[in-house]
């Protein structure tokens, strides 16, 4: 790990940022088939079954199963759950609003990301909850470039967020990512700008907004993993890894 004295932020190398690419496309492609198989009837497992039939494929390890004892390889989480729902016989309703989190490892380096969808004809409001938080996500994108800091990625998904009369999560934050899933610093998805360390050229951060439509309080469910609304409320999660590079923001989590 290179780790730069003056930020605390990793930088990584051009070749170093192509294999996390790689991952990346992996964990896109479990994206989308996930997608497509989001109807009534399709239980959570049948999703996670779908996730391990890509990362097969595709020759890529799962950076979810097993981390900590997770025993599945996505995160699928239900209209007020937040992050972090294990994949069981919950069975996909219409109206449902359901967030699915994965990630991937290629050669030792990860990638992670996550979105979320209605499942069927879901309300205007759910919809709208699901379009702020995503455009939460590209707010905050839009300010990694060479310079700024974390405190701006966060100021900007906080901006849409409550702009839009949302609320942003605040125990669960975004991450750098690397050789290791979760590496320091920490990307909150609210703040100052100008506060934190300085991005640089090689910085690699998932930023991830999780945005409820009541308040932010959370409760941690009983299995210690599944985290939900403390009033209720829906919630949406949206989430990319990303480089700071010379040109800009590079997203590493989409298709080919």
């Amino acid at each position: 790990m290179k780790v730069t004295r003056s930020t605390g932020t990793t930088v990584r190398t051009s070749d170093e940022i192509a294999v996390m690419r790689r991952a990346g496309r992996v964990v896109a492609e479990m994206h989308d088939c996930i997608r497509d198989a989001l109807r009534p009837g399709v239980t959570t497992l049948d999703l996670d079954k779908i996730g391990r039939d890509v990362l097969e494929r595709r020759g890529a390890q799962s950076n979810f199963l097993g981390y900590h004892g997770f025993p599945a390889v996505i995160c699928a989480s239900p209209n007020n759950m937040i992050v972090h729902g294990i994949p069981d016989g919950y069975v996909l309703r219409e109206g449902d609003v359901i967030s699915i989190d994965c990630g991937a490892i290629v050669d030792g380096w990860h990638g992670d990301a996550a979105f979320t969808a209605g499942v069927g004809e879901i309300t205007p409001e759910a919809t709208r909850l699901i379009e702020v938080t995503e455009a939460s996500l590209h707010a905050g994108i839009a300010q990694m470039i060479p310079g700024n800091h974390i405190g701006d990625i966060g100021h900007a998904v906080q901006s849409v967020a409550e702009a839009a009369g949302f609320t942003v999560v605040r125990e669960y934050v975004g991450h750098a990512i690397g050789e290791a899933m979760h590496e320091l610093p920490e990307v909150p998805n609210y703040g100052r700008p100008g506060r934190g360390p300085r991005l640089q050229v090689g910085n690699i951060f998932a930023v991830e907004p999780m945005v409820n439509a009541g308040g932010p309080e959370t409760l941690l469910l009983d299995d210690d993993w599944g985290v939900v609304t403390a009033d209720g409320a829906l919630s949406a999660h949206w989430e990319h890894s990303i480089a700071v590079t010379e040109d800009g923001p590079e997203i590493l989590t989409l298709p080919d």
